[in-house]
C-alpha cells in the first residue's frame, strides 16, 4: 500500500529528508547469508529460496500482485521490497513483527505457505555441506546451526541499503524537484511518508480494493484461512476481505480492519505492482488513486480527501517518486551466483563420526 494523503488546514512543509547511509557489517557473516538466502534448501521441499519471491532485478520484491509462497500453497499478499528492511521498525504489511529481522527470518522459513521448512532439518541439511561448515567457522559461528541462519540472513539484508538515487546525490531534474514540492505542500504525502525511508511506522486505511485472486484461487484461499485462524482473527472461515493490522491490534468496533502498514516509498521503480494485495499496477495509477481521495471502505481515515492536482503535477510527482529509486542491487555483490551441490560425499565411517 502506497499512501497519500492531504489534511485539512496549513500544512508544514519540512526540509529535505535524510539520506540513507549503507550499514556496517560483519563481511563473513553477510556473505555466509548471501549463500543462505539464495540457496532452495533451505525450504521444506528444497524448491525455492528466500530469492523466489524477493527477485534482485524487482528489487528484492516480486512483479506479480501476490506472491507466489509455498508451491502447492501460495500467498495472499504482495512480496514487498527488502531493500532498507534492515532499517526498518517493523515488518510485515500488518506490521505484525517488530521485534527484529531474526525473528522475521524465522517466520519466512518455517510458515508452512513460505518456506515450509522444519529449522531441524534445516541444519542437518546445511551442516551436510562442506562449504558450509567452512563459511559458519570463518564467520565465526562455530558449527552451522538455525540459530546461525537467523543470525547470517539478517546480516545479509544489511548489505541492501539504497544507493545512488537521484533524490540523495541531488540530481533530480526540474520536474522531480516540482514533484517533491507537491509531495510537501499541496499534496500533503509527507504526513505519512517521512523520514530517510518515508514510512511513519503506522496502520492506515486507504479503501485499496480487495484482490479476489485470493479467495479465487484454492491454494491462495487456503493459506489466507489458516493464517487468519492462527491469528485469532474470528469469523476466519467467511472472511471476503484481508483484515490487515487487525490480526495484531484486534479492535473490539473493528476499525482497525483493512488497516496497512504505510510502506517505504523507495525503490519503487523496480518494485511493481503496488499496494498490499498488488491492485494498482502503476505509480501513474497510484497517484491517480489518491488524487481521487483513495478508495471506497467504511474504515477509509477521515483524513484521505481528493488532491486536485492537475494531470501534470500528478506526473510530476510520480517523477519525483522515481527519483527516490537508485542503483539496482542486482550485482554479484549482492547475488550469490554459484552452483550448489545435488549430492555430497559419502562420509567415511559415519557411525564413528560426532555430529
Amino acid at each position: 500500500m502506497l499512501l497519500f494523503w492531504a489534511l485539512a488546514g496549513s500544512v508544514v512543509i519540512p526540509t529535505h529528508a535524510q539520506s540513507i547511509s549503507p550499514i556496517e557489517v560483519d563481511k563473513a557473516r553477510a556473505e555466509l547469508g548471501k549463500r543462505l538466502f539464495f540457496d532452495p534448501r533451505l525450504s521444506g521441499d528444497a524448491a525455492i529460496s528466500c530469492a523466489s519471491c524477493h527477485l534482485p532485478e524487482h528489487g528484492y520484491a516480486h512483479p506479480a500482485p501476490l506472491a507466489p509462497g509455498y508451491p502447492g500453497n501460495k500467498h495472499f499478499r504482495n512480496a514487498p521490497t527488502l531493500i532498507n528492511s534492515a532499517l526498518k521498525q517493523s515488518w510485515m504489511h500488518d506490521g505484525r513483527l517488530g521485534t527484529n529481522l531474526n525473528d522475521v527470518t524465522r517466520e519466512m522459513i518455517t510458515e508452512t505457505y513460505l518456506m515450509n521448512m522444519d529449522m531441524r532439518l534445516m541444519q542437518e541439511r546445511i551442516k551436510q555441506d562442506p562449504v558450509y561448515v567452512r563459511m559458519f567457522a570463518e564467520a565465526g559461528m562455530g558449527e552451522p546451526s538455525n540459530g546461525g541462519v537467523r543470525n547470517a540472513i539478517p546480516e545479509y539484508l544489511k548489505t541492501l541499503t539504497s544507493r545512488g538515487a537521484p533524490y540523495d546525490s541531488g540530481s533530480m531534474g526540474e520536474a522531480a524537484r516540482r514533484g517533491e514540492q507537491l509531495f510537501n505542500g499541496k499534496a500533503g504525502c509527507h504526513q505519512c511518508h517521512t523520514g530517510p525511508l518515508f514510512l511513519d511506522n503506522r496502520a492506515h486505511n486507504t479503501g485499496v480494493p480487495e484482490n479476489l485472486d485470493i479467495f479465487l484461487d484454492p491454494q491462495r484461499d487456503q493459506a489466507f484461512i489458516a493464517f487468519n485462524n492462527f491469528m485469532g482473527v474470528e469469523n476466519y472461515m467467511n472472511l471476503k476481505r484481508d483484515v490487515g493490522a487487525h490480526v495484531r491490534l484486534h479492535k473490539a468496533d473493528k476499525s482497525d480492519v483493512g488497516s496497512f502498514m504505510t510502506p517505504t516509498l523507495r525503490e519503487l521503480k523496480y518494485t511493481a505492482p503496488y499496494m498490499h494485495n498488488g491492485m494498482l499496477p502503476t505509480l501513474e495509477e497510484v497517484v491517480a488513486f489518491y488524487n481521487r481521495g483513495g478508495g471506497q471502505d467504511r474504515n477509509k481515515s477521515r483524513l484521505l480527501k481528493p488532491l486536485g492536482l492537475s494531470a501534470s503535477e500528478q506526473q510530476d510527482l510520480v517523477e519525483f517518486l522515481l527519483a527516490l529509486s537508485g542503483e539496482p542491487l542486482s550485482g554479484a555483490q549482492w547475488v550469490w551466483d554459484q552452483p550448489y551441490p545435488e549430492e555430497y560425499d559419502a562420509i567415511v565411517d559415519w557411525r564413528q563420526q560426532s555430529n
